[in-house]
């Protein structure tokens, strides 16, 4: 191609923009807890944070024990957020009040549980799509296989991991990034 051409092209080529969500941090998301208050992400900067989505009639809804067992020894440098999704089976099909009840009468759940939201697809929550896309949160692609998937926030809002469902809570895959 020729200088002048090239040059011409640059000119009058729209610039890239981004899309609303590429240069959004972690603890600018918003999302709400079952309460439908919002969770204000920025309060967790300087611990873990694992997300898990979370579901009430699931092979592995017995996860809550082991989730609730982590929260309260790593409660000083970690929080564990439930996200109860409805798209794997439906096997999240309550309201806010009945898995608040189901949470809290089961498992003794008192760490913090949001809205029920979509972590694939075209509605995907814009908290999946900062866990799950590359481009936003700077570290590794992934996808939402099932429910109790996990994944892992640093102190400083960084992407540490994800966890399929199989893997436990209490894994050394994951305390090992809590006892550094």
């Amino acid at each position: 191609m020729k200088p002048l051409l090239i040059f011409i092209t640059t000119l009058f080529s729209k610039p890239k923009t981004l899309k609303p969500m590429d240069n959004v941090s972690f603890s600018d998301i918003e999302i709400n807890l079952l309460n439908g208050k919002p969770l204000n992400l920025s309060k967790y900067k300087g611990k873990h944070v694992l997300f898990v989505n979370v579901a009430s009639k699931c092979g592995f809804t017995s996860q809550y024990k082991d989730l609730q067992k982590l929260y309260d020894t790593y409660q000083d440098t970690l929080v564990v957020i439930g996200v109860p999704c409805n798209q794997f089976g439906n096997q999240e099909p309550g309201g806010p009040r009945e898995i608040e009840s189901f949470c809290e009468v089961n498992y003794g759940v008192t760490f913090p549980i949001t809205e029920k939201i979509n972590t694939k697809g075209i509605q995907q929550h814009s908290l999946y799509q900062w866990l799950t896309q590359k481009r936003r949160n700077g570290v590794k692609n992934s996808s939402v296989k099932w429910n109790f998937q996990k994944y892992l926030v640093g102190p400083n809002g960084e992407l540490i991991d994800f966890y399929y469902s199989m893997t436990s809570p209490t894994s050394s895959k994951i305390t090992k990034h809590l006892k550094q």
